[in-house]
């Protein structure tokens, strides 16, 4: 696809991964993309302190590139607490407290594959083996869940799950809790591995239907299945 010099400017501005900025070129320079670029300039003004960090919106794409995704877990929308959110989701930075939901993934790690719990919820060791670690909404208010939902993020991350169902083969989408799963209806289960579960936060695991759930067994051995390396799920100190 051809670009004028201003829609090549335009794309130039943006902080994201070649791959992706190029598979994703069409929204970013839509109308929706430019509402929602306004509505986040507009909540900046009015001194709202946003997050993640601006550099860090587009982590999950920057750190897994599209020609490297064989997983993708969706969550909801970033943490809303100081110092949380770097791009990734379910993930916190190093030196917070384990959110309970990462904890809950943790434990079930464990129970599935005897892997320690970790001390930490940085989970960029996973992203770089080509787990996406992809929240439909990529970002939110400080101390307000949810407020930066129907603003085109919604969009723009369906455009992503379109992308890769459409142009890779042998995916394994994690769709833990009734949000991921609506999000996932559009993915093709003759080309990729879909998996689905109870959402690991507290009140929906202690329901049942997440604990014992052996997402990440049944991954790794999809992957091998098809020839592709497994991800090892154990995080470095």
């Amino acid at each position: 696809m051809a670009f004028t010099e201003q829609q090549q400017s335009q794309l130039d501005k943006i902080q994201l991964d070649a791959s992706w900025k190029s598979a994703l070129s069409e929204f970013l320079l839509s109308t929706k993309m430019e509402e929602l670029k306004q509505f986040l300039v507009a909540e900046k003004n009015a001194d709202k302190l946003i997050y993640p960090p601006s550099s860090l919106i587009f982590n999950a794409l920057n750190t897994t590139p599209l020609s490297h995704v064989k997983v993708v877990i969706i969550g909801q929308d970033p943490y809303h607490g100081p110092n949380q959110a770097h791009g990734l989701s379910f993930s916190v930075q190093k030196g917070l407290a384990l959110p309970p939901s990462l904890r809950n993934i943790f434990h079930e790690l464990n129970t599935d594959l005897n892997i320690p719990i970790s001390k930490h919820g940085n989970l960029t060791d996973w992203a770089t083996q080509g787990v996406l670690l992809l929240n439909s909404v990529l970002t939110v208010e400080a101390g307000q869940p949810t407020s930066h939902q129907k603003q085109g993020w919604e969009d723009f991350t369906d455009h992503v799950i379109d992308v890769l169902n459409e142009q890779c083969e042998h995916i394994v989408f994690i769709l833990w809790g009734a949000y991921a799963q609506r999000k996932g209806q559009r993915i093709d289960p003759n080309k990729h591995l879909i998996l689905k579960a109870a959402h690991p936060s507290p009140l929906a695991a202690n329901r049942g239907g997440f604990f014992g759930c052996k997402v990440f067994s049944k991954t790794n051995n999809y992957l091998k299945q098809n020839g592709i390396e497994p991800i090892n799920w154990q995080l470095d100190a």
